[in-house]
């Protein structure tokens, strides 16, 4: 689609008339107009207000000129899933799960690619293909080419090893030790859980990024123990594969 197609198609999707986007992002209603006639394009500062009201990313609004990968995991990036600044903003050059809230979460590129190995196994591709593939192309992405001057030193790593003393001290019966905690977007983790008057309630914010992880029972039952933590709460749950019968176990503020 080209950018005025693509203008036009947010704004009626969101039930704007050109008057209250025109209002909102601070231009005239002509403005909005040669937009969407292809005369004009909205300039950038313009283009991050657009961005931000409709909650997708600007090359999007320019009708997808680049095919956008997360400079950390080289992940294909799609609206839904590019990672946020601490204001809220889209960061188009990473994914929610190595960029969130203005963090990076992977200071450790051996421990990047024992995340993303399992989800690259297929029929087609075995894990020491998918283990060497990643050895050869992260190291080109700008993340990792600039780690020194984009890291924390230390700092996020420092509060996951804080975590995780946290929830290793909890004790929880059954549970093994956590050993490391890994980026996870609430949409993928926000469980379902029954309540005692039969209802049932959601903790999690779809599209906040969270640390956790998946650990086997203790016990040797087919549930499994899901830890989902961050600066204000440690959530410890039990269930089934593919996250059926859910059961909280634990749920504290920090």
């Amino acid at each position: 689609m080209n950018t005025k197609d693509v203008l036009f198609e947010l704004r009626t999707k969101n039930n704007m008339s050109q008057d209250d986007l025109a209002e909102k992002v601070f231009v005239t209603r002509q403005a909005v107009s040669r937009w969407e006639k292809g005369d004009t394009v909205p300039n950038t500062e313009t283009l991050k207000l657009l961005s931000n009201l409709y909650n997708v990313s600007i090359n999007t609004l320019l009708g997808s000129p680049h095919k956008l990968i997360c400079q950390c995991c080289g992940m294909p990036l799609e609206d839904s899933i590019i990672g946020r600044n601490k204001d809220g903003s889209l960061n188009e050059d990473y994914c929610k799960w190595c960029y969130a809230d203005g963090t990076y979460t992977y200071s450790d590129m051996d421990n990047l690619i024992d995340v993303c190995v399992p989800n690259m196994v297929n029929e087609n591709f075995t894990e020491e293909q998918a283990r060497e593939y990643l050895k050869q192309e992260l190291p080109k992405l700008d993340y990792w080419k600039r780690y020194e001057e984009l890291s924390d030193n230390g700092q996020f790593e420092a509060f996951k090893k804080q975590l995780i003393d946290e929830i290793n001290d909890l004790h929880i019966e059954g549970m093994p030790r956590v050993e490391k905690l890994n980026a996870l977007v609430g949409s993928f983790v926000n469980l379902e859980y029954p309540l005692p008057n039969g209802t049932k309630v959601k903790f999690l914010d779809d599209n906040v990024t969270y640390l956790g992880n998946q650990l086997e029972s203790e016990f040797g039952t087919d549930r499994c123990f899901g830890i989902l933590a961050n600066m204000d709460f440690i959530m410890i749950c039990t269930y089934e594969a593919e996250g059926a019968n859910p059961e909280l176990v634990l749920y504290k503020k920090r």
